[in-house]
């Protein structure tokens, strides 16, 4: 640490933004984002060891923490997890994040961009996993080391598991997580992942959607045949699906079969939504105002409801036409739920949707992809208030209180598993491109950041 700054909170504060305006963070980050640490591809596996053994291991051998090491056969990498008991008798929280990210797609950059070489642009970091999941988790560790720095200890206890899977679903974490469960117990769970309501919208939020990916198939014969020979006299399954996913989705976005919605908000969660008001920022897409469940606020289709999306179709080939009836016809869609959803319900109501329009011939065919559980807890525990009351003082304004997180995350291995209220605080924004081309952080969420962790750090201590 550069500076000598008094044990206050303030302090803290101030060697956390140290660490940033040093130059020291940018650093880190760049070499974080230069290990491709893609998950999906089994070429990148010595990627996400050495991820653990060169990026995680000296920070956390540096501040003090003891460390174990698990391995799942499921799991694409190890999972790491980082010890510090300054005492029994204080609470513990522990935190999560993950060092893997998605596939690079370095053909869709934009000119001057690479997925794995960090660009500073406009004030904005790039790169592969600057937003999801490797700045994130960058910032709260330069705060925890700030805390040290100033404080000499924490003041709590706290567990830092970090996995190298979650992009690919999260394997063998649920089991690792009931397996070894008093390793991980702790009194409460604080993470970073997913994005604020709004660039400039410090938000926590308590829980995630769930995630079930549905994929229907019409497969009608072999070859394809020329739509003027056998048009009229051969069942087209394009056209089938079309009418299946129809049967499904109504022409404004609303998913029209009940059994994939919960039925009704929750007052609490109405009156959180209430409060919260979806902004976009320069470069996002324009909302649509009118697409959606009817009779719902914007932040009640995304945060309170379920969506049904429609990910990919294939049929035929529109780059290379044949102009013949295509023999097959495929859709992956993907159910984004909220606590209320019974989960085993979902298929068969599909199911019965579809035959109820006289579509049997659209098959749902097993999915190979993860699926994640809807979780959310309590709005009114008191870890929600106390963190809030840390970033109103660190900000001068509360933050955005969502009850869940509008994507999917294994926030339910948490709360169902260890029975722990979770927070989580996000450091990235919803147009900052994760998952896509020009996947971003920008710099001034990055200061906001790093100044509203050493805050809760530094109360977590002083509590």
């Amino acid at each position: 640490m550069s500076l000598d700054l008094a044990p206050t909170r303030d302090g803290a504060i101030a060697a956390a933004l140290d660490i940033l305006d040093s130059g020291r963070f940018k650093a880190d980050l760049a070499r974080r984002v230069a290990l491709p640490t893609v998950s999906r591809e089994d070429a990148h596996k010595p990627d996400l060891q050495r991820y653990i053994d060169d990026e995680l291991v000296p920070v956390f051998d540096r501040l003090g923490f003891a460390m174990q090491t698990f391995r799942r056969d499921a799991a694409p990498g190890a999972f790491l997890l980082a010890t510090r008991i300054e005492d029994p008798a204080l609470p513990t929280v522990l935190m999560y994040g993950h060092g893997d990210v998605v596939t690079g797609i370095p053909e869709k950059w934009s000119p001057g961009l690479s997925p794995f070489q960090m660009t500073e642009r406009d004030g904005r970091w790039y790169g592969r996993g600057t937003a999801d999941n490797k700045g994130q988790h960058s910032v709260n560790l330069a705060a925890i080391e700030a805390v040290l720095a100033v404080n000499g200890r924490l003041g709590f206890n706290l567990k830092v598991l970090m996995e190298m899977g979650e992009e690919y679903g999260s394997p063998a974490l649920a089991d690792l997580i009931a397996d070894e469960a008093a390793a991980f117990a702790a009194d409460m769970l604080i993470a970073s992942d997913g994005p604020r309501i709004g660039l400039n919208q410090p938000t926590i939020f308590l829980g995630a959607r769930g995630g079930i990916n549905i994929h229907l198939e019409v497969v009608a014969r072999e070859g394809f045949h020329h739509s003027g020979n056998w048009g009229g006299l051969l069942a087209n399954p394009g056209v089938e699906l079309a009418h299946a996913i129809a049967a499904l989705i109504g022409p404004t976005g609303e998913c029209l079969v009940p059994e994939l919605t919960p039925g009704t908000i929750p007052p609490d969660v109405r009156e959180a939504l209430s409060r919260c008001t979806i902004e976009t920022a320069p470069g996002d897409p324009d909302l649509d105002e009118w697409w959606g469940a009817p009779g719902l606020t914007q932040a009640e289709r995304v945060y309170g409801w379920s969506t049904l999306e429609v990910m990919e179709i294939e049929v035929g080939n529109i780059a290379k036409p044949l102009y013949a009836i295509p023999p097959w016809a495929r859709a992956r869609l993907q159910l984004r739920h909220p606590v209320g959803v019974d989960v085993d319900a979902v298929l068969p109501a599909v199911r019965r949707r579809l035959d109820e329009a006289g579509l049997q011939r659209v098959r749902i065919v097993p999915s190979p992809d993860a699926s994640f559980p809807a979780s959310r807890s309590d709005l009114k525990n008191e870890w929600v208030r106390f963190v809030t009351d840390s970033i109103d003082r660190t900000m001068g304004k509360p933050p955005v209180i969502l009850p869940n997180l509008g994507g999917s995350l294994p926030n339910a291995i948490f709360t169902d598993t260890l029975g722990l209220p979770t927070i989580w605080v996000p450091h990235s924004y919803p147009g900052c491109g994760q998952h896509g081309a020009d996947e971003h952080l920008p710099i001034s969420i990055v200061r906001e950041g790093l100044a509203i962790m050493a805050g809760i750090f530094w109360d977590l201590g002083h509590r």
